[in-house]
This record gives structure tokens, C-alpha cells and sequence, in this order.
């Protein structure tokens, strides 16, 4: 067979990435995926491609080259302004006629991948040999058409497809990029359709978008032909997976969320060949994807990673007759794959206006201007630059606009839209599929733009203030004392993956149930005892699970999965509930199952709720939600922490319902832990160190009790002192009756990160670690650093 560089139309099998001068960018992908991947159970789509030798016949016989220089020179000389440009060089392609020789060829090709099938809908796609650059996406700047039937209308989309090459935003998009216009060619790919319009399709990353973390596939998923998810008119669903557990046979889907899909493409009637039609309520209120199918998508993601040994942007879609999924393309991700990992660049929110509308944060900056509504990208010259650009969807079309910007908000659209991946591009902070940015935000108005609290992003009244750190990661000293993180927020937790922590210290789960469950425990169980408002609230946030019990436990295990993934392998402490009763009472349909006290702070909280017959059941759902962190989701690195125990009855009793409910200590590598915040655990130590495997020190909670100050009360703040010598005491003797016991012991608490010399004393007393907030690692890991340099004179031998 001739190479591809010699024929006018070739199998996608027969190419790979070495022939993209002769097949472009995403045709040369194609090939490569089906010539090394099919065989390792990768499933991809077939079908044929014109070469850019054809291209330049169609040229040839149309006399067009010339022509197009001469358009292009005028363009850019300024003679000619860019719009009036690529419409004439359109015109004219669009005008010309195929070969007859390219003709017989495309047609004999379509023939060949009809055999045997009869009718047959096509696919076809541009392939511009400057595209899926790994420094340049160039996502959306030609056409693809779907649902293309017969030889006349494939003839005719291989011409407009041709033609695309020169879209005004293809123009721009090369003209940015430094490309030589004339030497761009465009092949044309042409696969049969995987029928997704009768089910799902979506886009996935094998890198995080946002954090870039390196160990986590994204997966964006909506019912329909995927061009939906591409253009950012829907809002998908979300779902990320954690890489390094596939490979052991863990089930380490982190996050499942769950989008509003309002609407999908299909196949169209008479001559469109597709249509937008509004999906069912029963398809907004289920996830698009199986747990299964997740998985399969995720290893696949890993699979072409590793074969092109770089982060990969990929399109996937499953057939609706068949249930197959299948891999549609596959170019480099340009964004995060090009960050200095060295640099970690953090914004932090001092003073802010109220919080106006919310949605998917795409960077981790914040922006502040005057928003600017516009409902088209022809409207540009009334763009501002340095305004907050707020319209319903973006496409290539709007990219010069967006350069303009100082942030972008869209109604529509997930993290792998055009918007998202445009502003990741651009470094812009960007909010996408808030479902109401137009409606809320007023032309002029004066806001800030905050992606920089986790994966939800929000739009603040007014300009806030706020301040930007650079860390140097290279420069972080290296200490005996272990530095660890107090985590609580998921949506924020991947962020810090990049801080050399040594895990982290306390994950706190009360965070997960207000934020994400939002309703207690018990009155998920015992629904049917609750007034009607109660019943309707649980019932919308229940929607699409097989129960409130499965409700809670998923979005439990989810949260904890997402603050472990973040440290992975390195340990990580999660504590079990300690709400007051009323904080638990403030939860939907809490008010029914908390009795009212008169001091919380020393009521019915931590150990003593979990074995009590009027929480019992609850626990059992904690329970439940870590058994499927470590034994299904493979994240063995997760610890268990009891918070306030107050006896050693209390430990055992504790302990025995753990076990009860599939958590004994020491099985499958279980370790559990107490918190160490009551006198009593410091005067039992011996006997606590029997029966758990670390001590963490909440040094609020022990200066509360130990000193008899309500740490809450501002007459008695100089008298709460975590430096108290009564504290410092029963501090150094828990470290030392642990450590004789083989425990080791943590701190966890605001005063490293506040007082040096604190820090100087915990390391003196041989502290294990001590946990801080992410924001004051740096500084905590060089206190310590100078406290340990400081003791080395004192531990040297006399000579």
C-alpha cells in the first residue's frame, strides 16, 4: 500500500503519529489508538481519512491557492479586516468542486465501510495538521458533522469541513500561536456514528483540570451526542477516579456529581441531521454513568496516557444499541501538563461582599471588574477589557472576547467545555454552568469572582479584598517531626496535593454531613416520623438513590475518598462525628432526634453517641461510608479517629461497636485512634494506649478542660492559654507514657501555626507530628525546622 503521504484517502488503521503532516492532529490519534490500543481492549472507532495530499489536489484543481494567499496577505497587512477575510476564503472553498479522482475515492471508501452493514451514518470530522499540539488544543476551531447519510451529503460536509480551516477563529487561533496560515492543511476523518443520541457521551482528562493532580481522571457525562458537553450548552454529570488504586482492583471512584442535563442532541429529522431536544425528568435525576462504566473509561484513560506518556484530553461515547462505550479521540492536555510543579500559587479571600450565584470553578484565582452581560460574541467592541465577561455559553467564536477578560461566568457548562478549557488556557478564573449568571448579574455591576475555595466557585457583591502567596515548594525543609494537614473541605482537598505534607492529621467529617448530606442521620432513616416540609427536602436531595442510607454513605465515602486521594499513601486521619446536639439539631430533620441541653460543649458528643441506642443506628452509617473508603475503594491509608472519650468503659464499649460493624481494629490493616482532649486521657494514658494505636492531641478542648475556661468566651480569652504550664505538663506526659507504649502522638490545633515557641516546645518534648492548616504549612515546617536545628547541639555526645 502507498503511504498516506502518496494517497488521497487512507484507512485510519493504517496511519499513526508519525503521519500527522499527511492526516493532521486528530486523525493521527486516531490511527494510534487503533493501531496499539484495540488489541489491549481499548475499544475505538474505525473509518478512513483524506490525506493532506488531497487537500492540496483540491486546492490544485480549483486554482485557490493563490487566491488565498492573496486574502491572507491583505489580512494581515491590515488591509483587510478578519471577518471579510475568512468569509471570502470560505466562499470560494465552499464554491469549488472535488476532484474526480478524491470524489471516487471518498465515495469507494464509504462503500467499503457500508459492506455488510447496509445503511450506515457517518461521522465526519476536520483534522488540520496544527491541531492537538501539546502546547495548543486549537478545541473547536474547525467543524465536525454529525449524522451525515449518503454519498452526496458526505461529499458535500468533506467540502465544508475543508472550508473550516479558515473560520475566522481558526484564523485568530493560528495567528496567536505564531503558525503559518498557508502552510496549515486539513484532512477530513470520516467514522461511523456510535449511536450515544440513544444514550450517553462526554469528554475525560487524565489529569485533574483544575488542581493538576496527576493521579485523578476527570469524566464529564451527559445523555445525547456529545457535542453538547464540547460546547458547554449542558450541565454534565462529574465524576473523578483515583489512579493509582486501579490497578490493585479497587473501586476508587471519588466523586460522583450528579449535573442537571437539561437538554441532549439527537439524531434530526429530514434534512437536520440533529436536533436539541429537552431530556426526561427521570434522566435529569439519574447519573448517566454506571459505577462500571466509570471504571472501564478511567483504566482506558490510563491505558492511552501511558502509551503517549503524557496527560491525555480524550472524547468517549457509549452506543445505545449495543451498550458498548467506545473512545472517539484523543489529543494532548495543554494546560495543566505545562505548570511549573514547583510553583503553588495560592489566593486567599479577606473580605468579601455577599454571595450572589455559584458554580463550577474552573484555575484557583480570584478576579475582581465590572461585569459585562453579553448575549453574543459579535458584540465585542462594547467589551471593556478587564471586565467580567457573563454570557450563556461560550464557543471558539467568543475567544477573542475572553482574551479581554479578567474572569468568565456562564450559565451553562461543565469543566470540560469550551469556556473552562478556553479561561484554563488563558490562566482566566472562570465559573461555568451557574444556571443563572444572566438573569442575576446587572451590567456595570461591580464583583468578584473567587474559584479559590475548592470546586465551587462564587460570585461576590462588590470588590473584595484578598491577598496572593507564591510558595516555593523546592524550598520546604525536610524535618524529623512530621507536618500534617487539617482537611475538611473535599472540594478543596486536591488543591494542596502538591504541599510536601506527610498526610494528613485530622479530617473532620462534620464538614461532609453540613455541606454535602445536609440532613441527620436518623431522620434519613426514619423519614416517614417528619413533618411534610422535611419529607420534600429529603426526598430532592435523595433523588436518584436507591435509599437514604445508600444517600448518606456515598456522599460520605465520596468526601473522606477525596481528602485521602489527596495525601495517598501517606496517612490520613479521619475523625468520626462530634457534633454538639445542637449543631446536630440544625441539620434537616435534626430538631426530632437532639434533646435540648444547656451546655453542649460538655454533653452528648463524640464516643458517648455511638454506642447510645438513640444514635446507634446513625454511627452504623459512619461506619459504613469508612468500611467502603478502605475495603471497596481501596484506601487503605485511612485511620479512624474516636473524638472525646472520656472513660476507658467508653473506649471498650466504642471499640465493640466498631467491630460490630465490619471496623476491628487491627483487620485489614485497621488502626484506631483517640483523641487526646480530657484530663482523664492524659491520668488513663497507660491504660487508652492499651486499647488504641495514637493519641492526637486537641489542644482546644484539653486548655478548655484543663484549665476551666469556656474557650468560647471573649471575658475569658487572656485566660485561655494553650502554654499554660498545667497544659504544657499534661501534654509532655501523654507523649511520654504514649511513646513508652509504642503510641505516637499528634497535635492538632490552631497555636503552631500562631506561636513559634509553641512549636519549640512540642518539638522538645518529642511530639510525633503536629497537624495545621494548609495555608500556614509552610510557615509551621520551618518552625519546626529551626526548633529541631536548635536541639541538635543538646543531643550531640560531649567530646
Amino acid at each position: 500500500m502507498a503511504s498516506a503521504r502518496e494517497n488521497l484517502v487512507v484507512p485510519l488503521e493504517s496511519v499513526s503519529l508519525a503521519d500527522l503532516p499527511s492526516v493532521g492532529g486528530k486523525n493521527a490519534s486516531l490511527g494510534e489508538l487503533l493501531r496499539h490500543l484495540s488489541s489491549a481492549g481499548v475499544r475505538c472507532v474505525g473509518g478512513f481519512a483524506t490525506t493532506v495530499a488531497a487537500y492540496r489536489a483540491f486546492l490544485a484543481a480549483n486554482a485557490l491557492e493563490p487566491e488565498i494567499a492573496q486574502l491572507m496577505e491583505r489580512y494581515l497587512a491590515g488591509r483587510l479586516p478578519l471577518a471579510t477575510a475568512g468569509k471570502q476564503i470560505r466562499a470560494r472553498l465552499l464554491r469549488a468542486s472535488l476532484p474526480d479522482d478524491l470524489a471516487r475515492a471518498v465515495k469507494a471508501a464509504y462503500r467499503e465501510l457500508r459492506a455488510g452493514r447496509g445503511a450506515v451514518e457517518v461521522a465526519v470530522r476536520s483534522s488540520a495538521t496544527a491541531e492537538d499540539l501539546p502546547d495548543a488544543s486549537f478545541a473547536g476551531q474547525q467543524e465536525t458533522f454529525l449524522n451525515v447519510r449518503g454519498e452526496a451529503a458526505l461529499l458535500a460536509a468533506c467540502r465544508r469541513c475543508l472550508a473550516s480551516l479558515y473560520t475566522d477563529r481558526a484564523i485568530s487561533y493560528r495567528e496567536n500561536h505564531g503558525i503559518d496560515q498557508l502552510k496549515v492543511a486539513l484532512s477530513v476523518g470520516v467514522q461511523p456514528m456510535v449511536r450515544s443520541d440513544r444514550a450517553v457521551a462526554g469528554v475525560m482528562f487524565s489529569i485533574d483540570t483544575e488542581t493538576g493532580c496527576p493521579d485523578v481522571v476527570v469524566i464529564n457525562a451527559s445523555f445525547g451526542l456529545g457535542e453538547t458537553i464540547v460546547q458547554g450548552s449542558v450541565d454534565p454529570d462529574e465524576y473523578r477516579v483515583f489512579k493509582p488504586l486501579l490497578a490493585a482492583g479497587a473501586r476508587p471512584v471519588i466523586e460522583r456529581k450528579r449535573g442537571s442535563k437539561q437538554r441532549k442532541l439527537v439524531y434530526g429529522r429530514g434534512r437536520a441531521t440533529t436536533r436539541l431536544v429537552q431530556t426526561r425528568p427521570a434522566e435529569r435525576s439519574q447519573l448517566a454513568l454506571a459505577d462500571d462504566e466509570i471504571l472501564t473509561l478511567a483504566r482506558w484513560a490510563v491505558q492511552i496516557e501511558a502509551h503517549y506518556a503524557k496527560p491525555m484530553d480524550m472524547e468517549w461515547a457509549k452506543d445505545g444499541r449495543t451498550g458498548e462505550l467506545f473512545i472517539l479521540q484523543a489529543r494532548p492536555e495543554t494546560v495543566q501538563a505545562r505548570r511549573h510543579s514547583a510553583e503553588l500559587r495560592t489566593y486567599t479571600l479577606k473580605r468579601k461582599g455577599r454571595a450572589l450565584l455559584s458554580g463550577a470553578a474552573v484555575g484557583a484565582a480570584v478576579a475582581t471588574g465590572a461585569v459585562c452581560r453579553m448575549p453574543s460574541a459579535a458584540a465585542i467592541d462594547r467589551f471593556k477589557p478587564g471586565s467580567i465577561l457573563v454570557t450563556e455559553i461560550t464557543d471558539p467564536d467568543w475567544v477573542p472576547v475572553m482574551k479581554r477578560a479578567a474572569a468568565i461566568v456562564t450559565d451553562h457548562g461543565g469543566r470540560t467545555s469550551h469556556a473552562a478549557i478556553v479561561s484554563r488556557e488563558l490562566g482566566l478564573p472562570a465559573i461555568v454552568g451557574t444556571g443563572s449568571a444572566t438573569r442575576v448579574l446587572r451590567d456595570g455591576q461591580r464583583a468578584t469572582v473567587s474559584c479559590a475555595e475548592g470546586d465551587i466557585g462564587t460570585v461576590y457583591d462588590g470588590i473584595a479584598e484578598y491577598s496572593v502567596d507564591n510558595l516555593d515548594l523546592s524550598a520546604v525543609p525536610k524535618t524529623r517531626t512530621h507536618v500534617l494537614l487539617n482537611l475538611a473541605n473535599p472540594d478543596a482537598a486536591l488543591r494542596w496535593w502538591q504541599l510536601p505534607a506527610d498526610g494528613v492529621g485530622l479530617a473532620r467529617i462534620e464538614f461532609i454531613v453540613t455541606h454535602d448530606i445536609k440532613v441527620h442521620p436518623l431522620a434519613l432513616l426514619r423519614r416517614k416520623t417528619l413533618g411534610r416540609a422535611e419529607r420534600a427536602a429529603i426526598e430532592e436531595l435523595t433523588r436518584g438513590f436507591a435509599s437514604g442510607e445508600e444517600f448518606f454513605i456515598a456522599q460520605l465515602a465520596s468526601g473522606i475518598a477525596r481528602i485521602a486521594a489527596a495525601q495517598h499513601p501517606r496517612p490520613v486521619i479521619v475523625r468520626f462525628s462530634d457534633f454538639k446536639t445542637n449543631e446536630y439539631a440544625r441539620l434537616i430533620g435534626g430538631a426530632s432526634f437532639e434533646p435540648r441541653e444547656e451546655n453542649p460543649m460538655l454533653g452528648w458528643r463524640g464516643a458517648s453517641r455511638y454506642y447510645s441506642d438513640d444514635y446507634r443506628e446513625g454511627f452504623a452509617l459512619e461506619c459504613a461510608a469508612l468500611k467502603r473508603v478502605r475495603e471497596e475503594m481501596g484506601f487503605r491509608n485511612v485511620i479512624v479517629m474516636i473524638p472525646f472519650c472520656r472513660t476507658l468503659d467508653e473506649a471498650d464499649r466504642v471499640l465493640e461497636t466498631l467491630a460490630a460493624n465490619g471496623l476491628r481494629r487491627g483487620a485489614n490493616e485497621l488502626e484506631v485512634y483517640v483523641m487526646c482532649e480530657i484530663p482523664s486521657n492524659v491520668i488513663l494514658a497507660d491504660e487508652f494506649a492499651a486499647r488504641f494505636d495514637g493519641f492526637s492531641i486537641g489542644s482546644n478542648d484539653l486548655t478548655q478542660l484543663t484549665l476551666g475556661v469556656d474557650r468560647d468566651s471573649a471575658r475569658l480569652k487572656s485566660l485561655f492559654d494553650e502554654q499554660n504550664p498545667a497544659v504544657t505538663k499534661l501534654i509532655r506526659e501523654v507523649i511520654e507514657r504514649a511513646h513508652a507504649h509504642g503510641r505516637k502522638v499528634s497535635l492538632c490545633g490552631q497555636a503552631p501555626s500562631d506561636r513559634p515557641e509553641f512549636v519549640d516546645f512540642l518539638v522538645g518534648a518529642g511530639i510525633d507530628s503536629v497537624s495545621v492548616t494548609p495555608d500556614s504549612f509552610l510557615r509551621v515546617k520551618r518552625n519546626v525546622a529551626a526548633a529541631e536545628r536548635a536541639l541538635e547541639p543538646l543531643a550531640r555526645p560531649p567530646t
